[in-house]
């Protein structure tokens, strides 16, 4: 190689160094900042605050290792759940499930009256067809005569 090159090589090592450097000192800021204003230290709001990368933060192993612990330290501690929450949540279930069963059980009541209604329907509906079937040609009128539409839609369980 020759010295040219190796001094190009050399000046954009140095360069890399400061600009990193740099980073690191604008991300040691922001973190500090982010602590006098009693903010959370996040990488997101460190990488905002100093105006670097998430790669950067994460892949600078003291700057990772410091947000980390902060983010840890102002996490508050988990609630325990408190038997008044949970005897509540418990109350809200039995109500609701109390409330699905009755509306089940209103359901299966209008079905099974529904249904019985329609096969009385169709009873009544067979035995008008019958009746109009039994009288004599001359004595039917009109409306006595099966619409062609309705042939064509018999039920099949029902016998004639």
């Amino acid at each position: 190689m020759s010295d040219t090159r190796q001094q190009r090589i050399e000046v954009l090592k140095t360069a890399a160094r400061r600009k990193s450097e740099e980073k690191t000192q604008s991300a040691d800021a922001a973190i500090t900042r982010l602590i006098k204003r009693g903010e959370p230290v996040t990488f997101q709001a460190v990488q905002h605050e100093a105006g670097v990368s998430h790669a950067f933060l994460y892949n600078n192993q003291q700057l990772r290792a410091r947000i980390e612990h902060l983010r840890r330290q102002h996490r508050p501690p988990a609630e325990p759940a408190t038997t008044d929450n949970a005897a509540g949540n418990d109350n809200i279930v039995a109500a609701l499930t109390a409330e699905i069963a009755r509306l089940k059980a209103r359901h299966h009541t209008e079905v099974t009256a529904l249904r019985q209604a329609l096969e009385q329907a169709h009873g009544e509906n067979l035995e008008l067809r019958r009746e109009a079937r039994r009288r004599p040609p001359s004595q039917r009128s009109e409306q006595d005569a099966e619409p062609s539409s309705l042939r064509s839609i018999e039920r099949p369980d029902l016998v004639i």
